[in-house]
C-alpha cells in the first residue's frame, strides 16, 4: 500500500507499507470501540479549521504535517538522514532545517520527493500508531491528513470527512497562510488528487465557502451522526 501523508513539504512520491499491519491496528481498534476519522481535503480548503472545532468538542487529532514537522526538527528522528540526503544548505543559521528551502529544493522534482517521503514518511506512521493505541477505548480519534485517500489510509478510518471550498478561497487562504506565490499554491493543488475525486470517497462534506458558524454547523452535525450518539 502506497503511504502519503503531508503536503508541507511533500508534493508527490510514494511510500509502501504493509497493508496487513494497518489491518491490524483496525482490528485492535474495533474491539475497543474507538472511533476513528479521517479528516482530509486539498490544499487550502480549510481543513485545519474543521479539525479544530472537532479538537473543541473533545476527539484528539492527529496533524499528519505537525508531525513530519517534529520529526524533521534538530532533535527529530529524521533530521539527520535529511541532511545527509538533501545537503547543509537547507539548514538556517541555527542549524534547523528550513522548510522553505527544503520545500524549494525538492518541490518538482518527483525523485527527491521520493528520497524525502522514504525518509519521513516511517516516522509519521510510527508515531500516529503509537498515539493511537496508547488512546483511552472510547476516545475519538482524527486523522488529519492533507493525502489521506491518496495514501490508502481510508482502510483505517471509520468515517471520512472531506472538506471542500471553491479554487479562489484556497488560493486566497493558502496565500496568506503559507506566504507563497499563487503559482506556488496551484501547483500544490494540482499536485494532488482532485477534490471531486475524494469528494465521491467521502462519508460526510464540509462546505468551507461560507461563513465559520456554517462551517461550525456542518460539523456539529457529523459529530451527532458518528461520533457522540
Amino acid at each position: 500500500m502506497a503511504i502519503r501523508l503531508t503536503t508541507s513539504l511533500l508534493s508527490d512520491g510514494y511510500t509502501t507499507y504493509d497493508q496487513s499491519a494497518i489491518e491490524l491496528l483496525y482490528d485492535y481498534l474495533r474491539a475497543f470501540n474507538m472511533k476513528v476519522i479521517g479528516l482530509t481535503g486539498s490544499f487550502g480548503t480549510g481543513k485545519s479549521y474543521v479539525a479544530s472545532i472537532f479538537k473543541a468538542q473533545g476527539a484528539k487529532v492527529l496533524d499528519a504535517d505537525r508531525i513530519a514537522h517534529a520529526a524533521i526538527a534538530k532533535s527529530g528522528r529524521a533530521y539527520r538522514r535529511i541532511v545527509r540526503a538533501f545537503g547543509r544548505d537547507v539548514l538556517d543559521a541555527s542549524g534547523a532545517i528550513d522548510r522553505r528551502r527544503l520545500a524549494k529544493k525538492v518541490f518538482g522534482n518527483s525523485g527527491a520527493v521520493r528520497r524525502l517521503n522514504r525518509i519521513v514518511h516511517p516516522e509519521v506512521i510510527a508515531f500516529i500508531k503509537k498515539k493511537i493505541r496508547a488512546a483511552g477505548k472510547d476516545e475519538t480519534i482524527i486523522i488529519d491528513a492533507p493525502l489521506l485517500v491518496e495514501a490508502g489510509l481510508t482502510g483505517l478510518v471509520d468515517k471520512l470527512v472531506v472538506v471542500k471550498c471553491g479554487r479562489k478561497h484556497q488560493i486566497d487562504r493558502s496565500a496568506k497562510k503559507f506566504g507563497i506565490q499563487k503559482e506556488d499554491v496551484l501547483r500544490r493543488i494540482e499536485s494532488q488528487a482532485s477534490l471531486a475525486a475524494k469528494i465521491k470517497l467521502a462519508d460526510f462534506v464540509v462546505d468551507n465557502d461560507g461563513p465559520r458558524s456554517r462551517t461550525k454547523a456542518q460539523v456539529n452535525k457529523i459529530r451527532r451522526q458518528i461520533i457522540w450518539k
